[in-house]
């Protein structure tokens, strides 16, 4: 279910899209039923869905108990979806090459 992607490419999907097209649209389930399965608030995966929140590591192993994937594959999700964010501001950013003497 991972995607690769280099700060080149086409923005990543946050991962609340990936769970809500690729699990829970699949599997015809509505926020609050998924909320319940996942253990956690209805507020908290909505802010996921949404965008308003990123993937901790405690939802990552949430998710992948529910959805039988990785831990892994969603943490790095959403590590590409903030680099690629991240990158784009890269010109902006005030840092320098360092090199040796």
């Amino acid at each position: 279910m991972s995607l690769r992607y280099s700060y080149v490419d086409a923005q990543p999907p946050h991962p609340g899209e990936v769970i809500r097209e690729l699990c829970l649209e699949p599997l015809g389930l509505s926020v609050t039923a998924a909320a319940q399965a996942l253990g956690v608030s209805r507020k908290t995966l909505s802010a996921v869905l949404n965008g308003k929140a990123g993937i901790s590591p405690e939802m990552a192993v949430r998710l992948s108990i529910a959805f039988n994937t990785s831990s892994e594959s969603w943490l790095t999700q959403q590590a590409q979806y903030e680099l690629w964010h991240a990158e784009q501001h890269r010109n902006d950013l005030r840092a320098k090459k360092l090199v040796a003497a």
